[in-house]
């Protein structure tokens, strides 16, 4: 058997301590807080659920990152969310299931099987929003103008909006009449931007030249809006679809261009998070201290069907470590007010004034019976001081 020190903790797996803990709690309350203005409804999905219904819809590009158990009580495959998107869309098609529009949103701790290749973490606490029940793109701009809302309330600055729209790659494999597993293996080499197997894949699929060109095509289509121009010229002999999912960007774009006329926006055809499960509109959003997304969503309709309400979807999601660890503030002991109480046992008048200081949001650390630590010990700034038999706050030097 293999000696490991009792104190180590798995790989991906972190402990956060009290100071760090203190500011993730805080800018926990301050986003639910952002979500409930805005009209979000907080839901608390389960920490493990049954196997099928985590891999429903974007549950199956997760498949590889659940971890997964047998139910000793009914003997069925359970899994540890990875994602609790799947399972926010159960609640608004089942348990609440209505056709009015619902926005919902949530936090909480999830488990992947291993780490990405930038944040090794394996339990990310993920923070988002949902919104069901309205296809129209005005739905899309909300969620997105919420995103930045939030990462602005976080303390991020000079983000950057990354916009595509999986519409136009559906409706060219479905223009090519490419089988599924030729579609997967099209996207796979895509997304890897690998220009020589792609060239040969699309031989091997005998598919049409001019749309040979528009596909090789894609992975040069990013960059600033000047790429919707060039895009509008390669897709000249593409479905209406195709050429419906750009208009839909440039539209998008333009709206929230006058909204946030700083924001800076760029576009990747080629770019397809969560192809599996999205439907439409696409986006992400970077900081330059990061080499990924710090949050990221899209639209996901009909992700409610399986449950018995199929229900236009649009949402965005976080790791609320991430967005701590980008504005965590350092501080100094100055900075945060702590009051020491000293031990005096009986004493009334020094009780109720510890709960009215505390039932104000103070901080009162009381000495305990044979307590040797004093107040500069415990970090205090302030002490409590009887003086004309009041007891008064007195600050330390």
């Amino acid at each position: 058997m293999l000696h490991r020190d009792p104190w180590l903790l798995p790989d991906g797996v972190e402990e956060i301590l009290p100071e760090d803990a203190q500011y993730l709690e805080s800018l926990r309350r301050q986003l639910l807080d952002v979500f409930e203005c805005w009209g979000y409804q907080k839901v608390v999905p389960p920490f493990i659920d049954y196997l099928d219904s985590l891999l429903t819809g974007s549950g199956h590009d997760l498949n590889l990152q659940t971890f997964k158990l047998t139910d000793q009580l009914s003997g069925e495959m359970l899994g540890i969310r990875a994602d609790m998107t799947p399972q926010v869309a159960r609640i608004d098609a089942h348990s609440l299931s209505h056709q009015q529009v619902s926005r919902l949103c949530y936090e909480g701790t999830t488990l992947h099987t291993r780490g990405d290749a930038l944040d090794k973490t394996r339990i990310p606490m993920q923070i988002g929003a949902e919104l069901f029940g309205h296809a129209e793109i005005d739905s899309d701009i909300e969620v997105i103008q919420l995103m930045l809302e939030v990462l602005a309330m976080a303390g991020l600055k000079n983000v950057h909006l990354d916009l595509g729209h999986v519409g136009i790659y559906r409706g060219l494999v479905a223009q090519a009449n490419l089988t599924e597993q030729q579609e997967l293996e099209l996207f796979e080499v895509l997304q890897r931007k690998a220009n020589s197997e792609l060239v040969e894949l699309l031989e091997k699929y005998a598919v049409a030249a001019d749309l040979q060109t528009i596909f090789l095509s894609l992975p040069k289509l990013n960059g600033d809006k000047s790429v919707l121009a060039k895009a509008r010229t390669v897709f000249a002999t593409a479905d209406t679809c195709v050429s419906n999912a750009l208009m839909q960007l440039e539209e998008l774009a333009d709206i929230l261009h006058s909204y946030y006329p700083a924001l800076t926006i760029s576009f990747d055809l080629a770019e397809l998070r969560g192809y599996h499960y999205h439907t439409g509109m696409v986006f992400a959003a970077f900081v330059a201290e990061v080499g990924k997304e710090i949050a990221r969503g899209g639209r996901y309709d009909n992700i409610g069907q399986i449950f018995g309400n199929a229900r236009p979807a649009t949402g965005f999601s976080a790791d609320l470590k991430v967005l701590a660890a980008l504005t965590k503030k350092s501080q100094t002991a100055a900075d945060i007010v702590k009051i020491f109480a000293p031990f005096v046992l009986g004493d009334r008048a020094l009780d109720e004034k510890v709960r009215d200081l505390r039932a104000s949001g103070n901080i009162v650390i009381k000495q305990l019976s044979g307590q040797q630590s004093n107040a500069e010990h415990l970090a205090c700034n302030q002490i409590l001081e009887k003086i004309d038999e009041n007891w008064v706050l007195v600050p330390l030097n």
